[in-house]
């Protein structure tokens, strides 16, 4: 997206849009290594809908190239809070053909920022709405697109309306916690 366009994107207050600096050699890793490791029996899924999960644990020791894009989020939410010390947590977010995500929020425990970043974005695969008071923010995402939110942010995907599937990863960031190990 162009700098121009960007400027045309209706945000709600304290939402930031962020492109990664390498978006073509993470999100080809990202993709490949969730159609590998999609279906593996012991990967946790939560939040069935329509019979479809709508989050995929995957870990970087699936998916190496995970811990690349965590570090990344995690730069731009520390400069974004000004908070040095963060950590993040995450889940895939697989919509097929025909799918949404329902309304809802990330502020279940002690989260001090959320983010999307968007690995295959189809055309007309669903927009990201995020709800403020009486208003609706419609953002189309972009491959290589991290939006950053408040926890508390009240949000869905609209309905993927093309005949190819979408994937984009949930972010959650939070205090590094010192192990008592």
């Amino acid at each position: 997206m162009n700098p121009e366009a960007k400027a045309n994107i209706d945000l709600p207050a304290n939402t930031h849009i962020v492109y990664s600096s390498k978006p073509d050699v993470l999100n080809n890793a990202l993709l490949h290594g969730f159609l590998k490791h999609q279906n593996d029996p012991d990967i946790k899924r939560t939040h069935l809908f329509g019979g479809r999960y709508e989050n995929i644990y995957l870990t970087s020791r699936q998916i190496p190239q995970l811990s690349d894009l965590l570090d990344e989020a995690c730069d731009h939410a520390s400069r974004l809070l000004d908070i040095d010390d963060l950590e993040a947590g995450c889940w895939f977010n697989y919509m097929p053909s025909g799918a949404v995500t329902s309304v809802h929020s990330h502020d279940d425990y002690d989260e001090l920022m959320s983010a999307v970043y968007y690995v295959s974005v189809p055309q007309n695969s669903g927009n990201l709405i995020i709800h403020e008071d009486d208003k609706r923010h419609v953002i189309s995402p972009q491959e290589g697109m991290f939006v950053f939110f408040a926890p508390d942010v009240v949000h869905e995907v609209s309905k993927n309306m093309s005949s190819d599937d979408r994937l984009s990863i949930a972010i959650n960031f939070g205090r590094h916690r010192i192990s008592d190990d």
